[in-house]
């Protein structure tokens, strides 16, 4: 439809990640090269070249500043006091050696490359007293966190490369729920120490985050009204990211591992230029918030190639949350997904749930969701206001998904009862528009299709070409849509193969349904 090609995937035994390409390689052009060039190629609207960063050819090592391998002797003032001498020279390239290095929170600074050599395994200490808190954004919203692991904050021409891995040490910080863990596992966890909510459901890892948990459930309690004391009480509860990338220019994630991280993975907010490529994200299925990648309000954004098994949502894209991200008012926009794969996480690509400053211009594309919670996953609810506009979505496969393979979904998280009184439209009301997919193929799935707009704000002009489903429990839902063509849909299923209500302008598989109130159930 978008003169969009097909293209496979390969994962070798090995889980190297290769992907194919229509690139001509010339004898002195690298894979790396052809990749590059090929990656703009059939974007369906205007695309900037992501600016990469480029260092100065100068080097140093972290054993020169005192660092000692092993894991018992802390890094962390010899990785920082590195990457500011680098700095301070006018930037190049800090190499973490082979070797077990234990470490606080790293701070990266313009014009350096921290780079990982092969067997360095980077360890980030469980001690929370090296954290300190701070004043930064989660969730779409500003708020106090404890310091990631990695962070950069107004910086330019920064990196981080290799192939080392990265440990958040997320087990010391994340809530865990029963019902996500095995009675052997739970059991362990609780004999580990911590503290267990009075149901016996959640597990905490210190009384101070229980006790911060019960705080925030109540109505009234304010962030004002907690004394600095008492947020140092409940510093377990500030779990941080584990890269936070704030407003900053020219950034480049490339070949290195993370894994284990205390919050979301990797969060890049307010960024312009950022690449992302080859990098693989590690959480336990069960790791509360446990994204691998949420881009937030960035610009320019290329995410090629990676490899993310997530606890929560994989590659997901926002722009702040209700009236803060309105007011902050910058979309992520013009972004390239290509080529990577999924193994597990409650959405493969998601867009929302705080999606308050816009979304716009993005290509997905070539990607491969193996037992995610749901495949394509747009969310949002009233309040959240922003508009979701101009996405592609092509070359789409996915196995055993246990929900919807496509979704739609604008009452997220209870916001807005179905069958409440319609609200009137305002800058509360969130609008997603000019959305197109094609080539989507699913093997296995709870539902083929779900699309849910809001009664004041329908889900609209939305087109979908090539969609094959089989094996799912149910078909496809189509509710509270304004414009919507399905061509060559295809699902096999023993429940209804597709059902609308309240809808307009409905058309699947040629077969045209002007405005439909009532439940119709059709058959294809």
């Amino acid at each position: 439809m978008y003169g969009i090609l097909k293209k496979s995937l390969f994962i070798s035994m090995a889980g190297t990640l290769l992907a194919a390409t229509s690139c001509q390689m010339t004898p002195k052009m690298s894979e790396k090269e052809c990749v590059t060039k090929n990656v703009y190629e059939n974007v369906p609207f205007e695309m900037p070249e992501v600016l990469k960063p480029v260092f100065p050819d100068y080097q140093v090592n972290i054993r020169d500043f005192g660092a000692k391998s092993g894991g018992k002797e802390l890094c962390t003032e010899a990785i920082n006091e590195a990457i500011r001498t680098v700095h301070k020279r006018g930037g190049g390239t800090v190499v973490i050696p082979a070797g077990l290095w234990l470490t606080g929170p790293i701070v990266l600074l313009s014009n350096v490359n921290l780079h990982t050599e092969q067997n360095a395994l980077v360890t980030f200490s469980n001690d929370y007293s090296l954290y300190p808190i701070i004043d930064t954004s989660f969730e779409g919203s500003d708020g106090k966190r404890c310091q990631s692991p990695i962070s950069a904050l107004n910086a330019e021409n920064i990196a981080v490369t290799g192939q080392g891995v990265f440990d958040g040490a997320g087990d010391k910080w994340r809530p865990v729920k029963k019902m996500k863990m095995t009675d052997r596992q739970w059991n362990a966890l609780v004999k580990s120490g911590g503290e267990v909510d009075k149901d016996g459901k959640i597990w905490y890892p210190d009384a101070g985050a229980l006790k911060a948990s019960v705080l925030m459930s109540k109505k009234g309690v304010s962030k004002e009204s907690i004394s600095t004391d008492e947020w140092e009480e409940i510093k377990a509860w500030l779990r941080p990211v584990m890269v936070s990338i704030r407003k900053s220019k020219k950034v480049l994630l490339e070949g290195v591992t993370f894994k284990n991280s205390p919050a979301w993975c990797i969060h890049p907010l307010s960024c312009e230029s950022l690449t992302v490529n080859d990098v693989k994200v590690f959480n336990p299925w069960y790791s509360q918030n446990g994204d691998a990648l949420d881009v937030e309000s960035c610009k320019n954004v290329l995410i090629t190639n990676c490899l993310f098994d997530a606890g929560d949502d994989a590659i997901c894209l926002k722009s702040g949350r209700d009236e803060e991200g309105r007011r902050r008012g910058e979309p992520s926009e013009n972004v390239i997904v290509k080529d990577n794969v999924v193994l597990h996480g409650h959405g493969g690509f998601v867009i929302g749930s705080e999606m308050s400053g816009g979304v716009k211009n993005v290509y997905v594309s070539g990607c491969s969701f193996v037992g995610t919670d749901t495949g394509l996953r747009f969310k949002s609810a009233r309040g959240r206001g922003g508009v979701v506009e101009n996405i592609y979505i092509d070359n789409i496969n996915m196995i055993n998904i246990s929900g919807d393979a496509l979704t739609f979904d604008l009452y997220y998280m209870g916001g807005g009862a179905k069958n409440a009184e319609i609200p009137p439209v305002d800058e509360g009301t969130p609008l997603f528009k000019d959305i197109h997919i094609s080539d989507v193929y699913c093997k296995g799935a709870g539902r083929a299709a779900g699309f849910n707009g809001l009664p004041e704000m329908p889900v609209r002009n939305i087109t979908v070409k090539n969609m094959v489903v089989t094996d799912a429990r149910k078909g496809v839902a189509i509710s509270r849509v304004d414009g919507i063509e399905i061509e060559g849909l295809d699902v096999e299923t023993e429940g209804v193969a597709l059902q609308i209500e309240n809808a307009t302008d409905v058309v699947v598989n040629g077969k045209k349904y002007a405005e439909v109130t009532d439940r119709k159930s059709v058959s294809l």
